[in-house]
C-alpha cells in the first residue's frame, strides 16, 4: 500500500502560533500542570496505534495538525530561515511516514527524544548538502557542519504542555459546547463541579461525565506521545 500524501500549512502561516508557544515557555502558559497529569494515563487506541495503518488518513492528518507547529518552532531554534524550515518539516514528516507504521511503543523510551533526533539529523543532512554544493572542493568545510546546541528545544515539561494544549485545540470541535465548558472549568480553572453545574444549568453528574469524556479522548489520542 502506498504511503499517505500529507498536506500541511507552511511554517510562515503558523508563525503567530509558535510565538504564542514561545510566550508559554517564558511562563505565560495558562495551561495547568494538572491537565497534563490527568492525560498521562495508559489507555488503548492511541494515535500511535492508528498510524500503524497507512490507509488511516484521519490519523495522519491529525499527526500533521498536532506536530507541524512544534516542528516549525524547533526549526527556528535550529537557526533555519522560513523556506528551509518548511523543507525540513517536510523531510521529517517523510521519515515519520516511513517509520511510524513499524514504530513500537516503549514506555521506557521517549517519543519526544526520538522525534528531536530525527529533526536534528535531517537538519544536519540539509546543511551538509548545502555546504557540499557551495564548497564541493573543500572537504574541511564538510567537517565543520554543526547544529546549534538547543537542548532546551526538547524540554519534557514544555513538550507535554504544548502537546496537550494543541490536542485540546484540535479536539474542541468534537464536543458539545456545554461539555467542553464543563471540562474546562473543572480541570483547567479548577472549579468545583457543583459550582460549574449551577452556572451551566447541568446536573453535577453531567459535569463529571463531560469531564471524563474529554479526558478519555485526550488520553486515547496522546498515549505514547507524551513520554
Amino acid at each position: 500500500m502506498p504511503p499517505p500524501t500529507l498536506h500541511f500549512p507552511s511554517c510562515g502561516e503558523l508563525s503567530s502560533g509558535t510565538e504564542d508557544q514561545a510566550g508559554a515557555r517564558r511562563g505565560a502558559c495558562p495551561w495547568r500542570s494538572q491537565v497534563v497529569g490527568s492525560v498521562i494515563t495508559i489507555t488503548p487506541v492511541s494515535l500511535l496505534e492508528r498510524l500503524r495503518q497507512p490507509a488511516d488518513r484521519a490519523a495522519w492528518d491529525r499527526l500533521v495538525e498536532l506536530y507541524t507547529p512544534l516542528l516549525c518552532d524547533w526549526t527556528r531554534r535550529l537557526g533555519l530561515q522560513e523556506s528551509d524550515a518548511a523543507d525540513l518539516v517536510q523531510d521529517v514528516f517523510t521519515i515519520l511516514v516511513q517509520k511510524l507504521p513499524e514504530f513500537t511503543y516503549d514506555r521506557h523510551k521517549s517519543f519526544r527524544g526520538w522525534l528531536w533526533t530525527v529533526t536534528v539529523n535531517k537538519c544536519r543532512e540539509m546543511q551538509r548538502r548545502r555546504t557540499a554544493r557551495a564548497r564541493s572542493a573543500d572537504t574541511a568545510a564538510l567537517g565543520a557542519v554543526s547544529v546549534p546546541d538547543t537542548t532546551e528545544a526538547i524540554d519534557e515539561a514544555e513538550y507535554r504542555q504544548y502537546l496537550v494544549r494543541r490536542a485540546m485545540e484540535l479536539m474542541r470541535s468534537e464536543f458539545q459546547p456545554a461539555s467542553w465548558q464543563a471540562f474546562w472549568e473543572c480541570v483547567v480553572n479548577e472549579r468545583p463541579a457543583a459550582e460549574v453545574a449551577g452556572e451551566l444549568g447541568l446536573s453535577e453528574n453531567a459535569v463529571y461525565l463531560a469531564k471524563g469524556r474529554v479526558l478519555r479522548r485526550l488520553r486515547r489520542e496522546l498515549e505514547g506521545l507524551l513520554d
